[in-house]
């Protein structure tokens, strides 16, 4: 990596390539997390599994997806970056090239759901939280922006061409093109990835020289670290609180639309192209909107930004039954307003985190909210593929997710809020 560091000859700060290596990690990532949703209809006319079947492994997936973050923020800590990314990257590969094989449902829960599942869940927004802790120190809402919208982008982006491929070749050709795109990211990682700013001899962008030097890796358990920081945050009021309104934003997100919206396409006569192109869209206008909201978080106040955020989220999801209904603006208007906010929740989540917290220990809190959002989101998908199989609709599962939102607006307001000092009466 030092031959990095002479070949840009100081042109610009090394933790720019880091960002653009860490950006390409997570759009892979992101990209095979959202793969199932693509496989979803090919594999219900194949095997038979009915789509509650298929939406548990889904759900399985979402869940550890989350509950890895803080885990993985703690293995970071424990034993690095790259060690921790790179053993992640090569358990998901073989996971997706493995599933090419697969003929039962239980197989689709143990690879998708576990090996996929946990591995994604280590190249996630914790990664992010970590990699903008330790190499920026002004611009950290920017860069948590590029970052997080290049995670939603790549579930987002990419799903027209697998889709197209599925439709075309089969859920089996889909397969082998991701676990082929998982394993280019490898060698991006093992050469170009430094663990600090210290090791390329550089302090964080922005920190000033005489500030005082960053912590170094530690030798404690990733287990310690990571339940000695759960017991740490949980007695707090704020951490509750962005708990469950990230909850909300995984069911409404990643959870809801991310796992359904394409067999919800199918359900108006839609097919699975014009449904993923239908996301791909909100993908695009979503890389604007979430670096946007990271430039905005650098400046206002995030309870106010995420006030806003979920409050016009849910009024989106409310809308979204009508827009099938309506010919020509109905479904590209969803997209805009909807992709504009799809998570734009994270910069602003994160920089009360790292107020709240602290930069050390805000990663692996943020850790531990992610698990929630992704318990929100495997809720979601459960939950909603149990109720379209029961009433034939998605119309009530967009109404309650619509709804939650609204509750996370009022929620979010409450967050490091200062206490009110009382103040003596005038006699």
């Amino acid at each position: 990596m030092n031959w990095a560091a002479r070949l840009i000859g100081g042109r610009f700060h090394y933790g720019w390539l880091t960002v653009a290596v860490v950006f390409l990690v997570l759009l892979a990532a992101a990209g095979t997390r959202a793969t199932p949703s693509v496989m979803m209809v090919p594999l219900e006319h194949q095997f038979g599994w009915s789509r509650a079947t298929i939406s548990l492994a889904i759900s399985v997936n979402i869940a550890l997806y989350g509950l890895m973050g803080p885990f993985a923020a703690a293995a970071m800590q424990r034993f690095g970056v790259r060690p921790t990314l790179l053993f992640a990257l090569g358990t998901m590969a073989a996971g997706v090239a493995l599933s090419s094989l697969m003929t039962h449902p239980w197989q689709m829960i143990l690879i998708w759901g576990v090996m996929v599942g946990g591995s994604t869940g280590v190249a996630a927004l914790s990664l992010s939280a970590t990699v903008v802790t330790r190499w920026f120190t002004t611009h950290r809402g920017l860069v948590m922006g590029i970052l997080t919208a290049s995670s939603a982008t790549g579930q987002l982006v990419f799903l027209p061409m697998l889709a197209a491929i599925a439709q075309h070749y089969g859920w089996r050709q889909v397969v082998w093109v991701v676990a082929a795109a998982a394993a280019i990211v490898l060698p991006l990682v093992a050469f170009l990835l430094p663990e600090r700013p210290s090791d390329m001899k550089l302090r964080p962008y922005g920190e000033p020289h005489d500030a005082p030097a960053t912590a170094t890796a530690t030798r404690q358990n990733p287990l310690a670290i990571a339940f000695g920081t759960l017991a740490m945050a949980s007695r707090t009021r704020d951490f509750w609180l962005l708990f469950f309104s990230f909850f909300i934003c995984g069911a409404s997100t990643n959870g809801y639309v991310g796992t359904h919206l394409i067999a919800m396409c199918g359900d108006y006569g839609m097919s699975e192209v014009q449904g993923a192109s239908l996301l791909a869209a909100m993908g695009v206008f979503d890389l604007f909107g979430t670096t946007l909201s990271g430039w905005l978080s650098d400046r206002f106040n995030s309870r106010v930004l995420l006030f806003w955020y979920y409050g016009l989220r849910g009024l989106s999801l409310m809308y979204l039954p009508q827009a099938f209904g309506i010919d020509f603006f109905g479904l590209p208007l969803f997209a805009v307003f909807y992709g504009l906010d799809w998570i734009a929740t994270v910069p602003p989540t994160v920089r009360l985190a790292t107020d709240v917290y602290g930069k050390e220990s805000a990663p692996i809190v943020f850790g531990w909210v992610v698990a929630g959002h992704q318990l929100g989101a495997a809720f979601a998908a459960l939950g909603a593929g149990m109720l379209r199989a029961s009433l034939g609709t998605y119309t009530v599962a967009s109404m309650i997710s619509g709804g939650l939102c609204l509750v996370a607006a009022v929620i979010v307001l409450r967050i490091n809020r200062p206490a009110k000092v009382p103040q003596a009466q005038a006699v």
